[in-house]
């Protein structure tokens, strides 16, 4: 079973959700959602989808869509989101992570949210990972991309641009380098996996010449985690790290920040790819898009990420 958050209520979460329990009745789906959302989404689709409360120890049954409720503040327009459902949004995704903890769902899948119109809302709020991080009590989590074969892990997640060479220490790379390390080995059956590791600055820092991040830390980083056993690579340029020859000799990338490594992930694979935050004691897949509010009630959303996310949320189980 699979506890799944269709997101922003006025994006095209509820539809893609609705879309998915049709088009993929194999899919064992707990929607962590209102009903009526649900519902409104699967008569504006046509689809004739039954929305039914979930008890424990049910099973989803084809034309049927399970749903653990949570009722939202105010009526939806697709579209046009309201920061007064913002607490809605959160809720979801905290009683879905009860749900997981609890053993009635074996991993999380997530609909995509809007972090501003959350925190418009007054509630502070950086992203799942962030917030998933917290309610795990988990210090440090890593995000990660994954489309086909290409792999792609971040340092740093949803800082600006001027705050991350900051954020590249010591701890934070290794941290996240053992992480990564361990999840490939644990949640993707990978027994010596190979990361190769970014440097943060142009030429991964030209000798020093560019930036003394690379030299001073992540190079340091990579010395002593192989010391450990961890087959990383690097500081390798980022803008040559991508090449079909270098990708085919590791199993992963260690990027420093968010713009650095998601733009050639997203440009290989969107629609198809999946974000999976790493280091959280459960499993957690999601899409790889927004929450689309122009297409939103147009009935031309594409389930296809998060079916994708589904179904390497039970890959990850098995």
């Amino acid at each position: 079973m699979l506890a799944l958050t269709p997101g922003e209520p006025a994006g095209i979460g509820p539809e893609c959700t609705v879309r998915l329990a049709h088009e993929h009745p194999e899919l064992r789906l707990l929607a962590v959602a209102d009903p009526q959302l649900l519902t409104a989404a699967a008569d504006a689709l046509g689809l004739d989808v039954q929305v039914k409360s979930w008890q424990p120890g049910d099973n989803p049954v084809a034309g049927q869509i399970l749903c653990y409720p949570v009722s939202l503040a105010q009526a939806v327009k697709p579209g046009h989101p309201d920061p007064a459902n913002a607490a809605y949004v959160v809720d979801t995704i905290k009683s879905a992570v009860r749900l997981v903890q609890d053993g009635h769902a074996a991993a999380l899948v997530t609909g995509p949210v809007h972090k501003g119109v959350i925190n418009d809302g007054g509630i502070v709020f950086s992203g799942h990972t962030e917030l998933l991080a917290d309610l795990a009590g988990m210090k440090k989590v890593v995000m990660m991309l994954v489309a086909g074969s290409l792999r792609v892990a971040l340092v740093t997640t949803h800082l600006p641009l001027r705050d991350v060479a900051d954020a590249i220490t010591i701890e934070n790379v290794r941290s996240s380098l053992r992480i990564t390390h361990r999840e490939l080995c644990t949640r993707f059956g990978i027994s010596d996996p190979v990361i190769q590791v970014l440097g943060l600055n142009p030429h991964a820092g030209e000798g020093g010449h560019l930036g003394h991040e690379d030299e001073q830390v992540i190079q340091k980083v990579i010395e002593a985690c192989r010391a450990e056993g961890i087959h990383a690579l690097g500081p390798v340029p980022a803008d040559t790290a991508f090449t079909p020859t270098r990708l085919a000799a590791c199993d992963a990338v260690l990027a420093m920040y968010h713009d650095q490594g998601l733009p050639v992930l997203k440009h290989a694979g969107f629609g198809k790819a999946v974000n999976i935050t790493l280091g959280l004691p459960f499993i957690r897949t999601s899409v790889d898009h927004g929450t689309a509010l122009d297409i939103a009630g147009k009935n031309c959303a594409d389930a296809s990420s998060m079916y994708t996310a589904a179904c390497a949320a039970q890959d990850m189980c098995r």
